[in-house]
């Protein structure tokens, strides 16, 4: 695989410019229970959101750790290895047929590792990148190694103005996810970045009103101990783990701490919202 510089190494002044995870066994009531081009950037060595889930429902925390493309009709769209660039986005939250006329680059994941670079190395923050400052919701995925393992996914469904948004995650999702050890260093040869946009949120008519692979899912319920809890997956984790909808809801359940036995009426209680999402990985 070609490697690519995003910042050139060891300098003071660096110019600006997601997950792999095994399959769980997921039993009848649901248990346990991601960027398209890649090139890996050696040299060098904030509500969040991780799939793979736990939730901090006070902090609109979740962490979310499968960020890949969906295919077929979703809106998300591939490389175009002439221009470097995905299509246009839709607006975030907005009609399914709007579209703005601005694209997702791979200049968002330089910017990450840039970021995360001068952090690492003591140098002070990249300059502003080129990219469009709009507000969405937005995740930044790192991945590590030829097997593109998972090692850090943290993101927002709150929208922000992505130079601030990319600059708080990517060290957010790089250095606090709590499933893993802060990034140092030593792993940056070997990182992938993913950038995610969320996009089109949509309540749905029940918990089965969504398609897989098509669209991204978030559900409100309240525990047994009354508490309201959220939990989250983005497209391709259904697809990916070969479930269908019943089995991703109640694999959403036990991520987000439900631990009483899952019954038809109780899914039926559940509040879910839809989305779609656009993503590239470097």
């Amino acid at each position: 695989m070609g490697k690519r510089r995003c910042v050139p190494p060891l300098e003071p002044k660096l110019a600006a410019g997601c997950c792999g995870v095994k399959k769980p066994k997921l039993s009848g009531s649901g248990t346990h229970g991601h960027g398209n081009q890649s090139t890996t950037v050696p040299g060098s060595s904030s509500g969040p959101l991780q799939n793979h889930q736990h939730v901090d429902s006070s902090s609109g925390r979740e962490n979310v750790s499968d960020l890949t493309l969906a295919p077929g009709n979703s809106p998300i769209t591939r490389m175009n290895p002439a221009s470097g660039a995905l299509s246009p986005l839709p607006r975030p939250n907005g009609p399914a047929n709007t579209t703005k006329n601005l694209v997702v680059t791979a200049e968002m994941c330089c910017y990450c590792f840039d970021v995360l670079y001068c952090h690492l190395y003591g140098f002070p923050q990249p300059r502003l990148p080129r990219f469009t400052n709009d507000p969405y919701p937005l995740f930044v995925t790192w991945k590590t190694g030829r097997d593109k393992r998972l090692r850090g996914c943290i993101g927002t469904f709150s929208a922000m103005n992505l130079h601030s948004g990319l600059r708080e995650y990517t060290l957010t999702s790089a250095l606090k996810d709590s499933r893993f050890p802060p990034l140092t260093r030593e792993e940056l040869p070997k990182l992938f970045c993913s950038v995610s946009l969320l996009t089109n949120f949509e309540d749905a008519g029940d918990y089965l009103d969504w398609e897989v692979g098509v669209h991204g899912i978030r559900i409100e319920f309240i525990n047994e101990k009354g508490v309201k809890r959220t939990a989250t997956y983005l497209p391709e984790v259904a697809k990916e783990q070969d479930w269908d909808q019943i089995q991703t809801i109640d694999s959403l359940l036990r991520k987000g701490g439900f631990k009483a036995p899952i019954t038809s009426e109780f899914r039926k209680s559940i509040k879910l919202t839809r989305n779609n999402h656009l993503a590239v990985e470097e």
